[in-house]
């Protein structure tokens, strides 16, 4: 679709992380799909994108196959496919994904802050 960081998509996959859902770009490995879901943080990891360095490593399993063993592969190397589950990241995606997959909850303004006086001139 004109990105040339990924393959040429036609249509988003839906794969879950962690317990949460995604679409990502078909045709695609899953740490490019990382990088669609988190393009601000994952670029910075330490990844070397060609399996020398085993940072991306998860275990996936696919929803059509409920009693399959868990497939520990490197995120480079494996191709995103719909309906896969991905149970377990490295620390070093886990890390660079934690904004997508436990975002934090948002800060309370000022005046939602507990113990503010609204009454007390500013």
């Amino acid at each position: 679709m004109g990105n040339p960081l990924f393959r040429e998509f036609e249509r988003l996959v839906k794969i879950t992380v962690l317990g949460k859902e995604f679409p990502v770009p078909e045709k695609n490995t899953c740490l490019r799909a990382f990088q669609y879901m988190s393009p601000n943080t994952i670029p910075y990891g330490r990844f070397c994108w060609n399996q020398e360095c085993q940072l991306c490593r998860v275990t996936y399993t696919m929803a059509g196959q409920p009693d399959g063993p868990p497939r520990a592969v490197l995120a480079c190397k494996v191709l995103v496919a719909d309906g896969m589950q991905i149970t377990e990241l490295s620390d070093e995606l886990r890390y660079n994904l934690m904004e997508v997959i436990c975002p934090s909850p948002p800060r309370p303004s000022y005046d939602e802050e507990e113990g503010i006086d609204p009454d007390f001139p500013r």
